[in-house]
C-alpha cells in the first residue's frame, strides 16, 4: 500500500463510513450464521491495521485467540498497540500454521490484493479444520477498476460467481454469497465511471494519493452514510443481493 493510503487508512479507520459499514455488516453476517459455533482459534489473514480484531474477539469462544497476519511489519506494531500482539508477517501463498489449525479464517478485502488467489485459497484450505469457515470481502465488477484500486494495489475486482468457484476448487461450499454496500451502489456507480472517463479523455490517471476515501465529510454524513450501509444487513442475512459495490463470502470447510 502507499505510505499516503496507509496513513489515510489509520487516520479514518474509526470514523469514516465505509470503514464502520464494513463492520457492521460482515461481523453481523458471521454472528447471525455462526451462532452458536463460537469458534475457538480465528485468524485474520491480511489484517491492515487491526480494524476486525475486537469484533472478531467478541465473537470468538470466552479465551479464544484470534490471530493477526499480513505481509507488512509496520502493520502488525499497529496492531500490537492495539492489543493483538504475536502477529506473524507471511504471504497468503505460504502461511506458517499447521494444518487444520483454525476455525475461523477472515480474508477483509485482502483476496483482492494477492497475484495467485487460487493458491492462497489453498493454503486457507489447508490450515481451516473441517467443518471450519472462511469469510472473504472483495470488492465487485472489474469494470469499476479505477484508481483507487491501483493505489492500494489490488490485482483485480470480483463477480460472485468467482468466489464460488474458488469455494469449489479449494475444497469448501458457501454458506451465503452476496454483495454488500447495496444502497449507495446506484450512486458510487456513475460516480466511478465518471471519474474514469475524464481520466481516460484527458490521458491522465487521478493523483496518486488520492482514493475514495479523500473527500472530507462531517461527522453527520459518516453517521448517515454509515447508517445506510448498514441497513442492507437484515436482508444480507435472509438471502445474497444480486448487485453491490462490494461481496462478501462465507463459506464451510468441508
Amino acid at each position: 500500500m502507499d505510505r499516503s493510503a496507509y496513513q489515510q487508512f489509520l487516520e479514518l479507520e474509526r470514523t469514516h463510513w465505509w470503514f464502520r459499514g464494513r463492520r457492521s455488516v460482515y461481523l453481523g453476517l458471521l454472528a447471525h450464521f455462526l451462532k452458536e459455533q463460537r469458534p475457538e482459534r480465528v485468524l485474520d489473514l491480511g489484517a491492515g491495521l487491526g480494524g476486525f480484531l475486537q469484533g472478531l474477539q467478541d465473537l470468538a469462544a470466552p479465551g479464544a485467540r484470534v490471530f493477526p497476519s499480513d505481509v507488512d511489519a509496520e502493520s502488525l506494531v499497529a496492531i500490537a498497540e492495539r492489543g493483538f500482539p504475536g502477529g506473524v508477517v507471511a504471504s497468503g501463498e505460504a502461511l506458517p500454521y499447521r494444518d487444520a489449525a483454525f476455525d475461523l479464517v477472515c480474508m477483509f478485502d485482502a483476496l483482492e490484493h494477492t497475484e495467485d488467489d487460487r493458491a492462497v485459497m489453498h493454503e486457507v484450505a489447508r490450515i481451516t479444520r473441517p467443518g471450519g469457515h472462511v469469510f472473504i470481502s472483495v470488492p465487485a465488477y472489474q469494470f469499476l477498476y479505477a484508481n483507487n484500486d491501483r493505489v492500494v494495489h489490488h490485482y483485480r475486482r470480483y463477480r460472485r460467481g468467482r468466489l464460488n468457484d474458488l469455494f469449489a476448487r479449494t475444497g469448501f461450499e458457501p454458506v451465503r454469497n452476496t454483495h454488500s454496500n447495496v444502497f449507495l451502489f446506484p450512486l458510487i456507480l456513475p460516480a466511478v465511471l465518471g471519474i474514469k472517463a475524464l481520466e481516460k479523455l484527458f490521458n491522465k490517471e487521478a493523483q496518486s494519493d488520492h482514493t475514495n476515501l479523500s473527500w472530507p465529510m462531517p461527522a453527520l454524513a459518516h453517521d448517515l452514510l454509515h447508517g445506510i450501509f448498514k441497513a442492507e444487513l437484515p436482508f444480507s442475512k435472509r438471502f445474497g443481493w444480486p448487485v453491490g459495490h462490494s461481496i462478501c463470502a462465507l463459506a464451510r470447510r468441508v
